[in-house]
């Protein structure tokens, strides 16, 4: 990947961990420079001390408009532009919707639709003025079908799914690419909650992937001719098919 992104600034949310970690670490071998967003802070000075001066630690409280306000100009301060924003974070809650908290459900859905909305209603402007810009969401695999262990994830993201084509066709003419990458099960913090007998016949049976995968994918997408478009990557673990 060396070289592919150089030059580049990449804004990340959800970084300290999981998939956003992994396409930190994939953007930065592509030689780009990337902003690490994310609340947990202690974890973004470690990783910027352990990854070198091209990480730049940015926290941010997603689920706060008021954090998210400061975001963009939090990255143009650190980082002077913003060439590609990979709106990453998110939560998963599976279960049948009879024995569901409604509460969790709503904590849910404002990260994973509502701060998508806002982080990419806040970078736009710049990238408008700009003529130029990709932004890349991570959607799921759910975001494609139905899947009745988890109806509520699966509709936070056929919400993504809805977002990113509209999206797409509005600012196609300010030379601002918009695709959604979706993933079946990956190997993240995501899935701790499994029971370990199920994690462990998951990994064995190739149902599981790791999310250095999905970095190669987000890597791709963003070295593209600017005449394509990536409007939908899944990518699925070997033996997993819904």
């Amino acid at each position: 990947m060396s070289g592919q992104l150089s030059g580049k600034v990449v804004a990340i949310t959800g970084a300290a961990s999981g998939i956003g970690l992994a396409c930190v670490r994939g953007c930065l071998d592509a030689g780009a420079k990337v902003v690490l967003v994310d609340y947990a802070e202690d974890k973004l000075r470690d990783l910027a001390a352990e990854l070198g001066p091209d990480a730049i630690p940015l926290r941010i409280d997603l689920t706060d408009p008021a954090s998210v306000a400061t975001m963009l100009p939090g990255i143009l301060q650190k980082a002077g532009r913003l060439d590609a924003f990979h709106a990453n974070a998110g939560a998963y809650i599976g279960g049948d919707v009879v024995d569901g908290d409604p509460d969790a459900w709503d904590r849910m859905l404002t990260l994973n639709v509502n701060a998508v909305f806002r982080t990419i209603h806040a970078v736009l402007p710049h990238m408008i003025e700009r003529g130029e810009g990709d932004i890349v969401v991570t959607s799921s695999v759910a975001g494609h079908t139905a899947v009745p262990w988890e109806p509520i994830y699966t509709a936070s993201k056929h919400a993504v799914q809805a977002f990113v084509h509209a999206l797409r066709r509005q600012v196609a003419k300010h030379n601002i690419r918009v695709g959604a990458i979706a993933p079946g099960p990956v190997l993240t913090p995501l899935v701790a909650n499994w029971p370990k007998e199920n994690l462990d016949r998951a990994i064995a049976a190739g149902n599981l992937f790791d999310p250095k995968e999905i970095a190669e994918v987000l890597v791709f997408m963003l070295t593209r001719s600017r005449t394509v478009t990536i409007r939908d990557i899944v990518i699925l673990p070997r033996n997993f098919d819904i």
